[in-house]
């Protein structure tokens, strides 16, 4: 497996896999207010409850879902960048965000470094790949840094409310709870909730074929 070739097009299977995006809302919707990370318990304690305060907006059109996702994930870091700038770094165009890859490589440039791309290959995630997942998001949230997931298919919160990007997407994962167990979403396109709670089984199969900047 080679992963590390560049191809275009949303019909592509793997990680490079151009991000197509769900059909967004006209204009940006609400921005909740950037405030610092929370937890319910000793931040050793990985049963704590943990959300990233991001400054939320909603993708403006079909194929921004890359440039607001890790716009998202940059908020939380102290970086205000508008949509436009981020889809200039990321090579955004009406084809979406070529790859995980990207979002990585603009992560990196502009908070230091400490971004790697993971690839879940499979098309279901193994048990090895949802506790990477784990251990991934956990680290990443746990030192300020919200996660940038490509996601393809439709999953279901832990409301009920189903989810379906056939396209592709992306979105940023903000938080966790249960030590890992289930993950907070801050999803573009669905300005409606803004932000909701998927078990981590669930979201890692969501990557399967695609990957995610931790």
């Amino acid at each position: 497996m080679n992963p590390i070739v560049q191809k275009s097009g949303l019909s592509v299977a793997g990680l490079l896999v151009a991000g197509g995006c769900a059909l967004g809302p006209a204009v940006a919707a609400h921005a909740a207010p950037a405030a610092p990370a929370q937890t319910s318990t000793s931040q050793t304690q990985r049963s704590a409850e943990r959300i990233l305060g991001v400054d939320y907006q909603a993708q403006p059109n079909f194929y921004y879902c890359g440039p607001a996702a890790t716009r998202i994930a940059l908020s939380a870091q102290g970086k205000a960048l508008s949509q436009d700038e981020v889809a200039k770094l990321l090579g955004t165009t009406e084809a979406g965000t070529p790859s995980a890859l990207d979002t990585t490589r603009v992560l990196n440039e502009l908070t230091g470094g400490k971004y790697r791309t993971t690839e879940i290959s499979d098309s279901v995630a193994r048990p090895d790949q949802v506790e990477q997942l784990r251990r991934d998001v956990l680290a990443a949230v746990d030192a300020g840094r919200p996660v940038v997931a490509n996601i393809k298919g439709t999953t279901v919160d832990t409301d009920g409310n189903p989810h379906s990007y056939e396209g592709g997407h992306y979105l940023t994962l903000v938080g966790y709870r249960d030590g890992g167990d289930t993950i907070r979403v801050a999803d573009p396109a669905d300005p409606a909730l803004g932000e909701y709670w998927v078990s981590l089984p669930k979201v890692a199969n969501w990557i399967a074929e695609r990957g995610y900047s931790s």
